[in-house]
């Protein structure tokens, strides 16, 4: 029975998705690590190292399908050891006579490690095609809303305007970053390892070097240059990267579940008939989507660390560190799954609201342009004196509650520099947006040259 959220029938599409289930499943698991067998055996084969026939039956026989999985589990609780029960079962299928030729010159941790590697690389095809989704996503919200002025806040608290398009464009220039860095990993950590007990090839005599690299071949990853069981930073380089991914998808579920606020009610997480916000109060319409999506921040977040952890490894190599590993990629992979899933369907559903977007640049009253005005003022003032006339009267605004119109206007030495008409034109919020919308442009021109945008090269 289920016990944990990835697994559980009732929360398991919550924290992920069937898809990359799929990826770390237990048969997955296992049919990597009989591809690792068959690709050892067939390298072998033609360096002379085992008879091809024998190469030949074990990669027909290296199918998860012909094996009882929960026989070999079992096994594998009784001798204590992950990897025995397996190569058994194996040699079982291929008989007496070419069974003894399996797994042979390869230890526990080459045959785990290039396994977990495929599944990984596995899991990364997945993870590009749906970042690349949401980057496209970001690009259409970007290009729709360029021009649609928002309140830019900092601290909290409204600052000067800026446009919605800006604020997605930020995010989508950081996504972009991210498959950037995601592409250059991919030479780097889709790398295997057939090296034997202590990494020297030993057991493989002078051909060793080559039997790894012929493997790798086939298998699809980069051989190394020396054995990697007790150098985990390419693990720790790719979850690295996850996390950062996960905390660009965390910010923006927390930035949407702001401004969603019914306080604030710029935008609004798609709502589906029959999707329920509360037991009790019968008129919710929560942001569910949206906090699930940055919750699952945490514990990819916490998972790095874990990760990271296993590269303090003992001599050669030893189970305390590496068996981190197998915890935290999979959780990572399969909540971040979750999290692109959530993106993409928010994004694409997402109501925004442009009517209210313009109501809160007001709400101030004209004091988010002060800044405006103080520079206005600054060409017949000074700028410093231009700054202590106007944060006067902003704070006189606030203190008295006069309109911030009114405070300048009953001000001689504001009058003195401007009219009132063109102290209108000056608290008009959509004009003073500085580069925003070419700055947008400029994002998105970016990610197409990039290549990143274009759907045909998303699947």
């Amino acid at each position: 029975m289920p016990s944990h959220v990835i697994d559980m029938i009732m929360l398991q599409n919550n924290f992920g998705t069937a898809e990359m289930r799929k990826v770390w499943a237990d048969e997955s698991r296992l049919q990597k690590h009989l591809d690792v067998e068959a690709a050892l055996a067939l390298a072998e084969a033609e360096l002379g190292l085992v008879p091809p026939e024998a190469a030949e039956t074990i990669a027909a026989k290296a199918k998860v399908e012909l094996m009882n999985i929960e026989e070999i589990a079992q096994e594998v609780f009784k001798v204590k050891h992950s990897l025995m029960p397996t190569l058994k079962a194996l040699q079982k299928l291929c008989g007496p006579e070419h069974g003894e030729w399996v797994h042979f010159g390869a230890t526990t941790q080459d045959i785990v490690d290039t396994g977990m590697m495929l599944q990984l690389q596995e899991a990364h095809r997945i993870i590009v095609r749906d970042l690349r989704a949401v980057a496209r996503e970001l690009a259409k919200l970007a290009r729709e809303h360029r021009a649609t002025p928002i309140a830019g806040r900092s601290h909290g608290m409204q600052g000067l305007p800026t446009t919605f398009g800006f604020k997605v464009a930020v995010m989508l220039d950081e996504v972009v970053r991210h498959l950037e860095r995601l592409r250059e990993a991919e030479h780097r950590v889709f790398t295997g390892v057939l090296s034997g007990g202590v990494g020297t090839h030993a057991s493989f005599g002078p051909l060793g070097p080559e039997v790894e690299r012929r493997a790798m071949e086939r298998l699809g990853l980069q051989a190394p240059h020396i054995c990697w069981h007790s150098s985990r930073d390419r693990s720790a380089e790719y979850a690295g990267v996850l996390g950062m991914i996960s905390g660009t998808l965390g910010k923006l579920g927390n930035e949407f579940y702001n401004l969603m606020r019914t306080e604030i009610d710029e935008v609004e997480e798609p709502f589906t008939s029959g999707k329920i916000g509360s037991t009790t109060m019968p008129h919710k319409r929560n942001p569910a989507a949206l906090e699930g999506m940055a919750s699952l921040t945490k514990p990819i977040r916490y998972n790095v660390a874990l990760v990271q952890e296993s590269m303090i490894v003992e001599h050669e190599r030893d189970a305390m560190s590496w068996r981190g590993e197998w915890i935290a990629l999979p959780e990572s992979c399969i909540y971040l799954a979750s999290q692109l899933a959530s993106a993409k369907a928010i994004l694409k559903g997402l109501v925004v609201k442009p009517d209210h977007m313009l109501r809160n640049l007001n709400l101030l009253g004209g004091l988010l342009l002060s800044e405006r005005v103080m520079f206005v003022l600054a060409k017949p003032m000074g700028k410093q004196t231009a700054h202590e006339i106007v944060y006067e009267l902003c704070m006189k605004s606030v203190e008295e509650g006069i309109p911030f119109r009114e405070a300048l206007m009953a001000d001689e030495r504001i009058r003195e520099a401007v009219n009132l008409e063109e102290l209108e034109n000056l608290m008009d919020p959509a004009t003073y947006l500085g580069s925003a919308p070419e700055t947008v442009d400029r994002v998105l021109a970016a990610a197409e040259t990039a290549g990143w945008l274009r759907e045909e090269e998303a699947e």
